[in-house]
């Protein structure tokens, strides 16, 4: 349900969507039929005059069947939930496929850097493109972010990719995504890190192939000193 108010554009998103909504149906059950039941026996076991209170210990093998089979029942929903949620937490966050791309990720109070590799393809050249607050990046193409944070503790978190990776300082985390679509859409930073973390924004730019090509030939340091002398 949760792709009906923020969009899924990863290749992960979907498997997560699905997790929280497994989770949400399955406590949703339990949820309505023990809130049925209690009130059935509100209404059921109410006082009336001349009927004696009953005490119930619990004790007896046609009351005991009461706590049991719902609680088996709960461990048969408890196993669904643990299963499907290890088999995404490996996918996502244990298993790390090769990446077409690389790009940093720096948090700080409060903004947030992006380096994107340049027309050659790789992160820490010379064409190296340095952005506050805009992440640019191709769509269908695999990246690997390398995640830091200059101070306290941030959060990466990209609502549309159902991404969110504390960045901790003194340690380089390494994450990937794929995105499915293109547009432009938030980035937030989900910890609190002090009085900016509410302004500590930034926005994804995820892009056609041609659209990024475009971009990274006009925004290369490479590009821009090339050009620089022509105007002159």
């Amino acid at each position: 349900m949760i792709e009906y108010y923020v969009v899924a554009a990863s290749t992960y998103a979907k498997d997560i969507d699905f997790l929280f909504d497994l989770i949400f149906w399955l406590v949703g059950l339990w949820f309505m039929a023990t809130s049925g039941l209690f009130f059935w026996l509100i209404i059921r076991f109410r006082k009336r005059e001349g009927v004696p209170a009953q005490y119930i210990s619990g004790e007896k093998k046609d009351e005991k069947r009461w706590i049991h089979l719902p609680h088996y029942l709960v461990l048969v929903c408890d196993v669904f939930i643990i299963y499907f949620a290890v088999v995404v937490w490996y996918d996502v966050k244990q298993d790390l496929p090769p990446a077409d791309q690389t790009v940093r990720v720096i948090g700080q109070q409060w903004a947030w850097t992006f380096e994107h590799p340049g027309p050659d393809g790789k992160l820490d050249t010379a064409d190296d493109i340095v952005k506050v607050n805009e992440l640019h990046i191709q769509k269908d193409t695999l990246y690997h972010y390398k995640l830091e944070a200059r101070d306290v503790l941030h959060n990466f978190s990209v609502p549309v990719f159902r991404l969110k990776q504390d960045a901790i300082p003194g340690r380089v985390i390494t994450g990937w995504f794929e995105a499915t679509m293109a547009g432009e859409w938030d980035i937030q930073c989900a910890e609190i890190c002090g009085i900016g973390h509410g302004l500590m924004g930034a926005r994804i730019h995820i892009e056609t192939a041609d659209q990024h090509a475009a971009w990274m030939a006009a925004e290369s340091p490479l590009s821009l000193a090339a050009y620089a002398p022509a105007q002159k």
